[in-house]
């Protein structure tokens, strides 16, 4: 186990991550989630985590992992086209995660996610929380505009509301 990281998350105060996403931030990215599923058939998942629990951190649980499991207990898998997308950020590690399903990752590679993760860590290292998490989901949305075009009756399958957990 890593003592430094362990100490990050344990002392990671969720009011500290509550205050940098505001409810105000988290209206807008709501809105631009649902701005953003106007354009594609793809369904995105924005979740926000200050840290990892005292279990997760002794098994050593990576970001990835992390995300991985977020994915599936908000069932962003669970979509007609296999095309949810999860933006995951975990707060303490200072990591962005993106976990798209089958139907995504089979035309999108990884490389395009990882690309998009870097571009909000930099932002986020120059404290353009907001911004930068707003571009992310600009990106993503031009991804999933790409593969997985609107049509009629798209239906929004998954809520729109970012989850800060």
């Amino acid at each position: 186990m890593n003592i430094k990281r362990l100490l990050k998350h344990v002392l990671m105060p969720p009011w500290l991550v509550r205050g940098t996403f505001s409810s105000a931030v988290m209206r807008r990215v709501e809105d631009a989630v649902k701005a953003s599923e106007r354009t594609h058939r793809g369904e995105l998942c924005v979740a926000v985590e200050a840290g990892l629990e005292l279990e997760s951190l002794w098994r050593g649980q990576s970001p990835r992992a992390r995300a991985e499991q977020v994915f599936s207990q908000l069932r962003v898998w669970d979509t007609a086209e296999n095309s949810g997308v999860l933006l995951y950020i975990n707060w303490a590690d200072r990591n962005i995660e993106i976990i798209a399903d089958r139907g995504i990752s089979a035309r999108v590679s990884q490389d395009e996610w990882e690309a998009i993760c870097q571009a909000i860590e930099q932002s986020f290292r120059a404290g353009r929380f907001e911004a930068g998490l707003l571009e992310g989901i600009a990106r993503i949305t031009g991804l999933l505009a790409a593969h997985f075009p609107a049509a009629a009756g798209n239906v929004d399958e998954l809520s729109n509301r970012p989850v800060m957990l």
